[in-house]
């Protein structure tokens, strides 16, 4: 096992939280910051000794001597109000994580001076020269050396502000770069919850302050002095955040908002041991949810925030919208399609045929039925047959939806198909009625006793040659030895196999342009050639739809950059 050598702050901290404030008489400075302390690794010299149960009691007390000892030196320079958050006596705020242990320790500066200098210089940078357009919004910078910062500034009302409003950043610290711009979507959405908090509260008490005493019109009828100016200024630079919200429990707040958002920063993105490179599926899955997040973050921008309940409830849902898990078949209600074996049965060895060949070719599919649970499931089933990337499914609809939005459409029986669909060959129609006549024979299926399926298509080609991919799955099919799992493994491999060929063939004709003829070479030597090659290459240019963004990126940057095979 090889040992990878990492800074020492960089343990003790992971990422850190503060909230930083532009003082009119001081400049930038940091007014609140949270950070993770992880309990110490297991000493072998001590591992046979029995731990005291007031040594953690004494660690806290020691945590606050420590607060209070930095706080202290801090008054001692120049502070006015507005650069203050906690008095000299506060000790500041602990938090503990029962599960891992780990201490959340809020202060107005950090415990360490090392940490102390780095706070520093993103507080600086973040309401100075790293701002982005509009002055309010999220930002990246950072180095190796001092530590990658995420930033959001904003605004905060104030009727006594010059411009009545006053300049926060609450900038997020940590070594890690690729971990801070892989949470950018999550942290973004979190932080506008907290900034949209501070910013409503402080209206709040600009809006009553102007009622008694509009300041706007005061202050063009006053006689502006350059003498008295800095005196004018002084008084009212010094307000300090706890009086712009009227909020008594602000830090406390803070605190644990702060303390939850690292927690979950930690937990949302765990390290996994994977064997062999990532997957093509594993990659789509991974740029869908980025896309999610980032729009759901640009609707809570456009609605003006909303709830942490409902901004999170999508969130959990997170892989249901790509590819359902065979595994959540059996959460369904009702009858319902179990595996391929199952639905093969159900609909005949022919009708299954022609229903997975036009899934392959990536047709419309399109169920009708009174039973959403029962067109899911079988979306579900048949879903499995295509790399992640080729599915859009619209599970059950009121109305049609075009070809170009989903290739998996689930509708009511009562929804129409219009003309040029029932026409074309390139969807399939699965309609599905209940039968009248009640009772379950013995050894009869219970979807075949209850359910009709008819299966409708213009499509006039012959769908019993190829693809290569469907004629060996329906071997495993039909082969009774093999369980439902062998099967499904099975073909797991065989879309491996392809999706390899499919790679294939991208680079070849796509990215490096080839002809028609090297093409037909490429072809026969990936054995998509022969009996069914019409339909095994129709299969491999539909597939091409389905690669990853990553790898068509990684591609197109290696052609760039000049690196190209040695055949080449």
């Amino acid at each position: 096992m090889c040992a990878i050598e990492t800074p020492v702050f960089a343990l003790k901290m992971n990422a850190l939280v503060a909230l930083c404030h532009f003082c009119e008489l001081h400049g930038p400075r940091t007014l609140f910051c949270t950070e993770a302390l992880h309990p110490p690794s297991p000493d072998p010299s001590s591992q046979m000794g029995t731990p005291v149960p007031g040594d953690r009691d004494a660690d806290r007390e020691g945590e606050g001597l420590t607060m209070r000892a930095n706080s202290s030196a801090t008054q001692r320079g120049e502070m006015c109000e507005g650069c203050r958050s906690l008095p000299a006596s506060h000790p500041g705020f602990v938090s503990i994580d029962d599960e891992t242990g780990i201490r959340f320790l809020s202060h107005q500066h950090p415990r360490q001076p090392q940490l102390f200098s780095v706070v520093r210089q993103a507080c600086v940078r973040s309401l100075s020269c790293e701002v982005c357009p509009g002055r309010e919004g999220p930002i990246f910078f950072g180095d190796e050396q001092h530590g990658f910062v995420f930033s959001h500034t904003f605004f905060i009302k104030d009727s006594l502000a010059r411009g009545f409003q006053r300049w926060y950043s609450i900038v997020l610290v940590a070594m890690d770069r690729i971990y801070l711009i892989n949470s950018w979507p999550f942290l973004l959405r979190h932080l506008k919850l907290t900034i949209h908090s501070l910013q409503s509260t402080a209206l709040k008490v600009f809006d009553s302050e102007q009622g008694v005493c509009p300041q706007r019109a005061l202050r063009m009828n006053s006689v502006f002095s350059p003498a008295v100016f800095p005196h004018q200024r002084s008084g009212n630079a010094a307000r300090s955040l706890t009086s712009l919200t009227q909020h008594p429990n602000l830090w406390a707040s803070l605190h644990c908002s702060f303390s939850w958002l690292l927690k979950a920063s930690g937990s949302r993105l765990t390290e996994k041991l994977l064997e062999g490179a990532p997957t093509e599926d594993t990659l789509v899955l991974i740029e869908r949810q980025t896309e999610q997040e980032e729009e759901m973050s640009c609707w809570e921008g456009a609605e003006g925030g909303g709830s942490k309940s409902q901004l999170l409830q999508p969130e959990s849902k997170l892989g249901l919208d790509f590819l359902c898990e065979a595994s959540k078949l059996d959460e369904l209600p009702g009858p319902k399609v179990k595996s391929l074996r199952h639905l093969r049965q159900v609909l005949g060895v022919n009708d299954f045929r022609q229903l997975a060949w036009h899934v392959l070719m990536g047709n419309q599919v399109i169920w009708r039925s009174a039973d959403p649970e029962l067109i899911q499931s079988a979306f579900t089933v048949l879903k499995s047959l295509l790399p992640v990337g080729c599915v859009r499914s619209v599970p059950y609809s009121a109305q049609y939806e075009e070809a170009y939005k989903c290739n998996f459409l689930g509708l009511s029986t009562d929804v129409p198909i219009p003309a040029h669909v029932s026409s074309s060959e390139f969807s399939v129609l699965v309609d599905v009625t209940l039968k009248l006549r009640q009772g379950l024979a013995a050894g009869e299926d219970e979807l075949c006793a209850l359910y009709q399926f008819t299966i409708s298509s213009a499509n006039t080609q012959p769908t019993d040659r190829g693809p290569t991919l469907l004629n060996k799955l329906e071997v495993a099919l039909s082969n009774e030895n093999l369980s439902v799992d062998v099967v499904s493994h099975c073909l797991l491999c065989l879309k491996e196999e392809w999706m390899n060929k499919v790679k294939v063939l991208f680079k070849f004709s796509k990215v490096d342009g080839r002809g028609r003829e090297d093409t037909q070479k490429v072809l026969a030597l990936l054995g998509a050639a022969g009996p069914g090659e019409e339909d095994n290459v129709r299969l491999l240019k539909y597939w091409m739809t389905g690669l990853s963004k990553t790898y068509k990126s990684h591609l197109m940057t290696a052609v760039r950059g000049g690196e190209r095979s040695p055949s080449q």
